[in-house]
């Protein structure tokens, strides 16, 4: 698997990387082992134009220009023990759809990546913004170990499902508080959930219901901005 690293000079390649990809659909929405993932769903998108994948081009590149210095304070912050070095990169290869998630690589340095048809489902910097915060929460919270601690416990699909939920309820808390220090709106950016179909009522969905994840965001930002007045 190659990923696109991000770097402000890498944007005419984005561009093409875009424009090659925008007839691309995905194939299966399950993510590969060793990875801490945020799945969506993704039904009937109308192609982009040129113009829309540059916008979401330079929305991803400033999003995560100003994601990725706040989420390295905060890790250091609250977890001086693990690599804090973030690497924020467009997944073009993987075979995952619309997909986000935190991985490690051959180094142990923590990865936040996003595929590029959920690139292709953003609407603007927020939304961006609040995906690669909540990637890299996962990271800082130690989600990934602790969901192949919890497999090993349990078994794949009932470890799965009993931390998964746990995970992106506090990857969701934590991934605001760095969002809106970055200086984007987590509200705003968590309305990506509302275009997605809700995981609520299903059985085995490793994932909480988007009415719980907003309620999590709502009141993780709501005392956070109390603080700052």
């Amino acid at each position: 698997m190659t990923a696109k690293a991000l770097r402000p000079r890498s944007f005419i390649a984005l561009i093409a990387v875009l424009l090659l990809a925008a007839c691309a659909a995905p194939s299966r929405d399950t993510a590969p082992t060793g990875r801490v993932t945020t799945g969506v769903s993704h039904q009937g998108a109308a192609p982009l134009s040129p113009a829309d994948m540059s916008l979401r081009a330079q929305g991803f590149i400033y999003a995560a220009s100003q994601v990725e210095p706040v989420a390295e304070r905060i890790c250091r912050e609250r977890a001086p023990q693990r690599n804090c070095d973030f690497q924020i990169v467009i997944d073009d290869q993987s075979d995952i759809g619309p997909n986000a998630y935190q991985t490690l690589d051959r180094s142990g340095r923590p990865i936040v990546a996003i595929t590029l048809p959920l690139l292709f489902m953003v609407a603007n910097s927020d939304e961006i913004a609040f995906v690669l915060a909540h990637e890299a929460a996962h990271h800082i919270e130690g989600h990934l170990e602790r969901r192949s601690q919890s497999v090993a416990q349990l078994g794949e699909i009932l470890g799965s499902m009993v931390y998964s939920k746990e995970f992106e309820l506090q990857a969701d808390a934590l991934g605001t508080l760095i969002a809106a220090e970055a200086g984007f709106d987590p509200l705003r950016g968590s309305a990506l959930f509302f275009r997605i179909p809700d995981p609520a009522g299903r059985i085995l969905s490793s994932h909480p219901a988007n009415a719980e994840r907003l309620d999590v965001i709502r009141r993780t930002y709501a005392n956070y901005m109390a603080r700052r007045s």
